[in-house]
């Protein structure tokens, strides 16, 4: 069964992502960590027991978490808004999934999550959904010309206009690669902006999200995305350390998307 039919038959799928995050420069600073995310069709999945949707669980996806204010979104009707807009269709055999993390205890936050337009196994299209911890959102859609599919190959390219960090200029470019496999996620962003930048990646395999997975993924990591706030913060905490020079909050782009 390929990718888009699982994901269209309902299942929900477990990524143990390792994340890595180096920034180059004159001020270095490397760290990994893994967290915990799902893949999921926000229109056909069917949680297993401890997630809920829309309503409290050990974690949990709620559809106004994504795809517009946070908070205040409309999850998929939004993704696909903007997937229409960008000329792809609805159409038998594409299915819209999201990765991300789920909130844990009922805490929410996502650095980035994914809206993905998967057609058996192959990537057509992307919305990278960036959040900061100043309450903001800015999302990128990524696409090849006439909507080929996207494979390990592919650099996809954004200019980078939403203020992330405190530490990092609103400047230069991101570079987007994606492999995905049924049975695995990678993906790396590396952001540039002259001699200075940032290599993010996060990778890992998929297996059908159970109730034992989510009770052994809490017990592993505990806290979920309080544990990846926590540890945004404590990064925080040593770039400072190490000089890096706080930069004030610009006011966010005039468009939710670019």
């Amino acid at each position: 069964m390929t990718l888009a039919a699982r994901l269209e038959a309902g299942d929900v799928l477990a990524m143990a992502a390792l994340v890595t995050h180096a920034r180059r420069g004159a001020l270095r600073h490397t760290f990994r960590t893994h967290a915990d995310h799902v893949l999921l069709a926000p229109e056909h999945f069917h949680p297993p027991r401890l997630m809920g949707h829309n309503r409290f669980g050990l974690i949990a996806f709620y559809d106004a978490d994504h795809g517009g204010p946070r908070r205040a979104g409309t999850g998929a009707h939004w993704a696909w808004q903007h997937f229409n807009r960008a000329g792809i269709d609805r159409r038998q055999g594409v299915v819209l999934a999201l990765l991300t993390q789920p909130r844990f205890l009922g805490y929410w936050f996502n650095p980035v999550s994914f809206w993905m337009l998967i057609e058996g196994n192959a990537l057509i299209a992307v919305i990278a959904e960036v959040n900061n911890t100043f309450g903001q959102r800015h999302s990128y859609l990524l696409a090849r010309p006439e909507f080929a599919p996207i494979t390990a190959r592919t650099e996809l390219t954004a200019r980078k206009v939403f203020h992330v960090s405190p530490f990092q200029e609103v400047a230069g470019e991101y570079h987007f690669r994606f492999a995905l496999r049924p049975d695995r996620i990678a993906i790396r962003i590396a952001q540039e902006d002259g001699s200075a930048g940032i290599d993010t990646s996060m990778a890992g395999p998929l297996s059908t999200l159970t109730t034992g997975r989510i009770l052994a993924a809490t017990l592993r990591r505990p806290g979920g995305a309080l544990r990846v706030i926590a540890q945004i913060y404590w990064h925080a905490l040593r770039l400072k350390l190490k000089g890096a020079a706080y930069r004030r909050l610009p006011s966010p782009p005039d468009q939710e998307i670019s």
